[in-house]
């Protein structure tokens, strides 16, 4: 597996960028047979997702990154949003129900910064259970599942009868049907207090934990958006349906291809545009076999 396309990005994705540490020739991944995911429903359970009556919103920003330009109307139709982001718990009873394997397990490793190196690295035996490695402890139940692909979210949703959000789904959601910069206002903080879990400092080497969480936080702990949505901005990266492509009319349009797709909302990851990356309209992307210790996803109907 390669190093995510995120890594280096100057301005669109993860994290600083750092030349990513070589990978060993005995870590060649060996595929296995595709799973095949059978639906443990037709009719998805809506209980816990909140329904938005759709209508035109402006997507974008003409004041945000390049990428986000230029702003534009469009209609997003009714839809349906999981309230939170699929937690640990959730991603184990499809694992369990259909002996489904990640990609991470496939590969045998995935995408973990170190700390105390100062570099990303795919880590051997790291996937959804182990976050940090197979000698660190296990994921908690009521924490994001992460290390896990598009196509690691695309099985799971399918499987729920659900699937993954698109690109203006998302941002609709996020901003409440409306305009709102962030999922919860106008500002990073409000009143002075973070409303959600992301990355304090102002480079990847002065992390300051101001909101108590160096890794990820537990789903809900900063309270629901005005729409009821939960992390919508910082814990981990989204996953999104659509192919990452530039906005129509975009001065500079980028190359865009079927493997690389949408992710949305920032994590608690370092990002060079800081607060920027946990604003409703700022895009990222990775390839669709990316799994990371910051991306996880929800999903839609």
């Amino acid at each position: 597996m390669k190093l995510p396309i995120a890594i280096c990005s100057l301005l669109l994705i993860v994290t600083a960028c750092k030349e990513p540490a070589k990978k060993a020739p005995n870590t060649t991944p060996v595929k296995s047979e595709k799973t095949v995911v059978v639906p443990k429903s037709n009719n998805a359970d809506v209980s816990n997702m909140v329904h938005f009556k759709g209508g035109t919103i402006a997507i974008g920003s003409n004041k945000g990154a390049p990428n986000e330009a230029p702003a534009f109307e469009t209609v997003v139709a009714p839809f349906h949003l999981d309230k939170n982001l699929v937690s640990v718990a959730d991603f184990r009873k499809f694992v369990e129900a259909t002996n489904y394997k990640t990609e991470a397990d496939n590969y045998g490793d995935s995408g973990v910064f170190i700390f105390e190196q100062g570099q990303w690295t795919l880590l051997k035996g790291t996937n959804w259970e182990y976050p940090l490695g197979e000698t660190k402890p296990k994921s908690l139940d009521n924490h994001p599942v992460t290390h896990v692909s598009w196509n690691d979210a695309k099985a799971y949703a399918a499987w729920a009868g659900k699937r993954l959000p698109t690109e203006y789904e998302w941002e609709f959601a996020a901003k409440n049907g409306g305009t709102s910069t962030y999922p919860w206002g106008e500002t990073p903080l409000k009143n002075g207090k973070h409303m959600a879990n992301v990355w304090q400092g102002t480079s990847i080497e002065n992390a300051k934990a101001e909101d108590g969480f160096t890794l990820t936080s537990p789903i809900g702990h900063y309270g629901e958006t005005p729409a009821g949505l939960t992390d919508m901005s910082g814990n981990v990266w989204q996953w999104c349906e659509d192919v990452y492509a530039s906005y129509p009319g975009n001065p500079a349009p980028e190359p865009s291809a079927p493997n690389v797709r949408v992710t949305r909302g920032g994590s608690f990851m370092f990002d060079q545009a800081l607060e920027k990356s946990f604003t409703t309209t700022f895009r990222a992307k990775n390839s669709v076999d990316t799994s990371l210790f910051n991306t996880g996803f929800r999903c839609a109907k």
